[in-house]
């Protein structure tokens, strides 16, 4: 691990994002609440939520942090049959929660992909990218549009 004790405290946040991709009948399930396993988003939610948390014990040399906040959200696109996945992670630690936020938004595709995979098993998990991030001596971070940013 980096050595982050003679570093400040500051406040730090992060967004991540990704997409799943499925064909229009699985998007329907979902979005009408009819996978067998139960209400799809609000599970991927709550995982992706207890993934950011627990980011540490999955990824070796991320420090433990005492995370603020932790928010997932949705977004359906009915004309594309995709569901595009937000997280935001927001701390005050001497490290920032780029990890936090990327494994949040990648645990919440993976568990709407188990929920749903006795329908589809080609569901796509897509395009998972840090979007932003501020605090800390690297300052602000922001994507620009497109894929090279």
């Amino acid at each position: 691990m980096v050595d982050v004790t003679s570093k400040p405290e500051t406040v730090r946040e992060a967004a991540a994002a990704c997409e799943v991709r499925m064909r229009p009948e699985t998007f329907r399930l979902v979005e009408t609440n009819r996978i067998a396993k139960g209400d799809v988003l609000g599970t991927a939610r709550l995982a992706g939520i207890q993934a950011a948390k627990r980011t540490s014990d999955l990824i070796p040399l991320c420090h433990p942090l005492a995370l603020g906040s932790v928010s997932v959200e949705f977004h359906p696109d009915r004309g594309r049959s995709r569901i595009g996945i937000e997280a935001r992670v927001r701390t005050t630690d001497r490290t920032g929660v780029e990890m936090e936020a990327l494994t949040a938004v990648a645990v919440a595709a993976l568990t709407l992909y188990d929920m749903c995979k006795a329908v589809e098993k080609g569901i796509s998990i897509e395009k998972i990218r840090l979007l932003e991030k501020t605090g800390g001596k690297s300052g602000t971070y922001k994507r620009r549009s497109g894929l090279g940013g």
